[in-house]
C-alpha cells in the first residue's frame, strides 16, 4: 500500500485571475479542501488549496502563489496527493481505490483469475478491471458484494463471483 493516496487533480484555469478547477476523488467533493497541503506523487510541489466555489465539473480553488490563468493552465492535470495517516479509516466494508490495484483476483473455487487493475467509478458505481490471461481482454465486473463477496488487504486478495457469461 501506497503511503499516498490520490485526492484529486486540478482540471486547469477557471477565470483570468489563477483560480483553478479542482476535480475531487474524495466521497465527498468539498473534504479535499480540509486536509491541509496536497502535493505532487513525488513530493516535489505541495499546494496550499482554498475553495471558492462550486463549478461546472468539479470545484473551484484558489491556490496559494497561482495569480494567473497562465500560472494556473501551467498546473493542468496535476494530481493531488495527501499522506495515508491524514485520511480518515474506514468501515470494514470500504476500501480505497489505491488499496486494491494490485491485489490478486480468485474465483469462488480458489482459481486465480488475474490482478485488480483499475477501479473506476463513472457516477452509476464502482467497476473493477481485473487484468487475466483467461480472457481475451480484461474483465470489467461491478464492485458489489454479490460479485465481489470477500476482500482481504492483509492477504493481498479479492474473491470474484463470476457471472456465468464471462466464465470459460
Amino acid at each position: 500500500m501506497s503511503d499516498l493516496i490520490c485526492i484529486g487533480a486540478i482540471a486547469g484555469a477557471f477565470g483570468v485571475s489563477g483560480e483553478v478547477r479542482l476535480k475531487s476523488f474524495c466521497s465527498e467533493p468539498t473534504d479535499i479542501g480540509t486536509y491541509g497541503p496536497l502535493s505532487t506523487e513525488d513530493g516535489s510541489r505541495m499546494f496550499q488549496i482554498t475553495l471558492t466555489r462550486p463549478v461546472s465539473g468539479g470545484l473551484g480553488a484558489r491556490i496559494q502563489g497561482v495569480n494567473s490563468k497562465e500560472q494556473a493552465d501551467a498546473l493542468r492535470g496535476t494530481s493531488l496527493y495527501v499522506s495515508r495517516d491524514r485520511l480518515p479509516s474506514l468501515p470494514d466494508d470500504e476500501f480505497y481505490h489505491a488499496d486494491l490495484i494490485g491485489l490478486s483476483a480468485y474465483d469462488t473455487g480458489g482459481a486465480l483469475i488475474g490482478k485488480v487493475s483499475a477501479i473506476y467509478n463513472h457516477g452509476a458505481g464502482d467497476i473493477v478491471e481485473i487484468a487475466t490471461n483467461r480472457h481475451k481482454s480484461a474483465l470489467l465486473l461491478p464492485f458489489t458484494t454479490a460479485i465481489v463477496p470477500n476482500v482481504d488487504l492483509a492477504a493481498g486478495r479479492i474473491v470474484v463471483n463470476l457471472p456465468e457469461e464471462t466464465e470459460e
